[in-house]
């Protein structure tokens, strides 16, 4: 689903209810079809799986894209190897494979990602997002703070949805990026998996061509003339239809 334009970002959101912290969703069509729509914005970019690394890798973990750079993520996170079929017990679960990165987000910015690079795309698939009941903003460096939708409380356990931004200009890049859990009563910490890491520098965003207005001809003043006689005698028949 292409979302609008907020603070000249373009947003991507997808997601799919589970409601369960022991069974995972095995079909997110939201989540896919938001995920597909964010990458067709895109060329020669990669996604993260974290298939690549050990079960209880710890921050800092650094990652490459090709044409992007390198992205290190910080904080208390660490790589988490599941099961396939089922959660760690807590809702949470890979959506690529089996590993996926265990992250904390709270108001303090544990969770930061930083990039080599300028970044102008960025898009993530999140799971168990939601059920401490708090809401989640990406707090970028370029001091924007963006809020990511999702659902709250029992219906967000184990559930699946993905997130996109992409730039539209370069003054809107950014160099890092900050998960930030805010509840009622201030800063409120969400333990979630995230897994399917995509970003991408300004040359990546697939650039819409201009689309030029339609060339119209204008008519002779014969035509003109002509119209208006066919016209006006349209009227006053539908005239005398409509009053007898």
């Amino acid at each position: 689903m292409l979302g609008t334009s907020a603070q000249a970002y373009t947003l991507f959101f997808g997601e799919d209810r589970n409601g369960s912290e022991l069974v995972p969703l095995t079909f997110t069509p939201n989540t896919n079809a938001a995920q597909a729509d964010f990458l067709s914005n895109l060329i020669g970019v990669e996604t993260e799986t974290f298939e690549a690394f050990t079960h209880a890798t710890l921050a800092p973990l650094l990652l490459s894209f090709s044409g992007a750079g390198t992205a290190t993520l910080t904080g208390s996170g660490g790589i988490n190897a599941g099961v396939a079929g089922l959660t760690n017990g807590f809702g949470r679960y890979a959506t690529s494979g089996v590993n996926y990165w265990e992250a904390a987000a709270d108001g303090s910015g544990n969770f930061t990602i930083n990039f080599s690079n300028p970044i102008a795309a960025f898009g993530f698939k999140g799971i168990d997002i939601g059920d401490f009941a708090g809401n989640l903003f990406l707090g970028l460096s370029n001091g924007a703070q963006i809020p990511v939708p999702h659902s709250s409380g029992d219906a967000s356990r184990g559930s699946v949805l993905f997130f996109g931004l992409i730039a539209e200009s370069e003054v809107e890049q950014f160099t890092s990026l900050s998960f930030l859990g805010f509840g009622p009563s201030g800063m409120a910490r969400d333990v979630f998996s995230f897994d399917d890491m995509t970003i991408g520098r300004l040359s990546q965003v697939v650039v819409e061509p201009p689309v030029e207005p339609p060339v119209t001809s204008v008519p002779e003043p014969a035509m003109v003339l002509g119209l208006a006689i066919v016209a006006s005698l349209s009227c006053v028949c539908r005239q005398q239809v409509n009053n007898p």
